[in-house]
């Protein structure tokens, strides 16, 4: 029970600082892929990866920069991590994994600092494993429901 005390106690403090976060004043940022940077990604549901520290921060990886308000960014964690769903890399003696799974779209406000630049061959790597996932076919069937979202679910549910 103290988990779940814990667990709601950072929802609702991400949720304060997701507030403060919307609507504070927008700073020039100059940001492009291949980048790493602290961001603040918040208490996330079940296996979502989830942000640390009073900021709910994280690293990430910037994969595809949209504009300068949005952009594609993967997680990292500091475990070194192997898999299919993991690039290692290593970082001034220290390993981590680029977590390939979390890909997501953020808005550039989540941005707090920048860390370093990772090497094109590097990126190369990430880029090309996130294409092969991508053509690969999704499962037949996820969550018991034969690969239809639940909304979709739902939705047929009530016609």
């Amino acid at each position: 029970m103290d988990a779940d005390k814990e667990i709601a106690k950072n929802f609702i403090d991400w949720t304060r600082l997701k507030i403060k976060i919307h609507f504070k004043e927008k700073r020039e940022l100059y940001f492009k892929e291949r980048e790493i940077w602290w961001a603040s990604l918040g208490q996330n549901i079940g296996y979502e990866r989830d942000g640390k520290n009073e900021n709910f921060e994280r690293p990430v990886l910037m994969i595809k920069v949209f504009n300068g308000e949005v952009l594609w960014v993967l997680p990292i964690t500091s475990k070194d991590k192997t898999g299919k769903f993991y690039v290692r890399t290593e970082y001034e003696r220290e390993k981590y994994s680029i977590i390939l799974s979390q890909l997501r779209l953020i808005s550039s406000q989540r941005l707090l600092r920048k860390l370093r630049t990772i090497p094109e061959g590097e990126f190369r790597v990430v880029k090309e494993k996130i294409k092969r996932f991508l053509q690969k076919r999704s499962p037949d069937k996820v969550g018991g429901l034969g690969g239809r979202s639940h909304l979709y679910f739902n939705y047929n549910i009530k016609k």
